[in-house]
């Protein structure tokens, strides 16, 4: 369907009425297997001489008319849904990675992810590098005979930064690296990172794909552009696979070849497996997509230029706003619109973030971001607690710090409940 506009895309990719009962909704299939017609149909299914379903925990036709529709959003080759955005992460890792690799990172990061990626995954014997992708020479020397992968966000955060992605993906491409670009707090309807050069797309689905904040979700897009076999860094999908009975994946599915491995040998062996019913919501939440995104950005842009406007404000870190350092990548990275989550320095501190969280009516005090609903946090007490002050600061997380997630109600209201949470917290 890629000859269809973003609009109709984002209502009809990967999905077709039923074959048996008419239905035009995507069903919900509850089922964990599913009866092969014979034991050759059963043996082409495992040797992925034939696209079908085995086991939920693999591939699911409610999930899979998912990935298919995040795909075509992304302008990838294939996707793979998981069980949330921090799953994805790992999921998009797990092909390239193994004991002794490293991959490098930008600084502003979501704290869940500095924190998986500076901690956990040492635990696989992996590990981190973190660079200010500001700084390519810096990004560029960070690369060794041992790194695997370079790994952002379009827009970050907490801070609503704008990754110059042309600029990292050539300096990925002049290193024969693929780019990871989580595009999360941009959605597709605002940034497609393949078209800036990047290899693999994760989403966290949680957020303004789904937008309601009713189930977890997540998904890696692969551009099916990266030559996995050329320089023999990547031996699961470039060679022979021990854990798939020696299939060399490149070379028999080409560009499907990270995608099918995610399923075969990710999906099995890890189990970060979607439940149909978080992929039906998020079918469903995807339909409204580029309707709720104009809307997030319009608001946010409203809100943004009020507060930065405000004597009771240090300042605000939204893209849109003509006064940011990043606004002159909105145009060229994210053409529609800066997205909707930024962060504001509070006069008072600490203390007066905390006292304003709590002085809200209208935004919720959540540890979300992406829904219709508009919200807010203080990161240095929760999502980046974990993180020293310095990396806080780094992260765009300082202690001064609220992040605001903004919704679609009207921006009046949202500005008076902002107002009178101020007068409280600073008075």
């Amino acid at each position: 369907m890629s000859d269809y506009s973003f609009d109709t895309l984002q209502i009809h990719a990967g999905a077709e009425p039923d074959p048996t009962t008419g239905a035009r909704q995507v069903p919900i299939y509850q089922t964990t297997a599913y009866v092969f017609k014979d034991a050759d149909h059963a043996a082409r299914l495992f040797g992925l001489e034939e696209v079908g379903y085995i086991y939920s925990r693999l591939t699911n036709p409610t999930v899979s008319a998912l990935a298919s529709r995040i795909a075509a959003l992304e302008g990838g080759a294939g996707a793979v849904c998981c069980s949330s955005g921090h799953a994805a992460q790992i999921m998009a890792l797990f092909p390239l990675m193994g004991p002794g690799l490293n991959i490098i990172a930008s600084t502003r990061l979501y704290g869940g992810t500095i924190t998986q990626f500076s901690q956990t995954i040492k635990r696989f014997g992996w590990s981190c590098k973190f660079v200010d992708f500001d700084d390519l020479a810096a990004l560029e020397a960070a690369v060794d005979d041992n790194t695997r992968a370079i790994f952002c966000e379009s827009i970050s955060n907490p801070g609503g930064y704008v990754t110059d992605l042309d600029a990292v993906a050539a300096v990925a491409d002049k290193v024969g690296l693929p780019l990871i670009v989580d595009n999360t707090l941009a959605s597709p309807w605002l940034c497609r990172p393949i078209e800036h050069g990047a290899t693999l797309v994760v989403h966290s689905t949680t957020k303004y794909l789904t937008g309601n904040g009713t189930v977890m979700g997540g998904a890696v897009i692969d551009s099916g552009k990266f030559d996995w076999s050329a320089s023999g860094k990547f031996p699961s999908l470039g060679a022979p696979e021990p854990a798939y009975h020696g299939l060399c994946f490149h070379q028999a599915l080409g560009a499907m070849a990270f995608t099918f491995h995610s399923i075969a040998v990710g999906l099995r062996d890890l189990g970060m497996t979607m439940n149909p019913q978080a992929a039906h919501y998020t079918l469903m939440g995807i339909e409204t997509l580029s309707l709720r995104m104009a809307k997030h950005v319009a608001n946010a842009t409203a809100v943004a230029k009020w507060l930065e406007a405000d004597p009771r404000i240090d300042f605000v870190t939204y893209a849109g706003l003509e006064s940011s350092p990043w606004h002159d990548r909105v145009a060229r990275i994210c053409p529609k619109g800066a997205g909707a989550l930024f962060t504001v320095a509070v006069k008072g501190g600490y203390e007066a973030c905390v006292k304003l969280v709590s002085e809200l009516k209208l935004f919720s005090l959540v540890a979300n971001l992406g829904d219709a609903r508009s919200l807010i946090i203080h990161p240095a007490s929760t999502t980046h607690r974990q993180l020293t002050e310095a990396q806080q600061i780094a992260a765009g997380a300082a202690p001064n710090v609220v992040r605001l997630s903004i919704g679609i109600e009207d921006a009046a209201d949202l500005i008076a409940d902002l107002d009178q949470a101020l007068s409280a917290a600073t008075a």
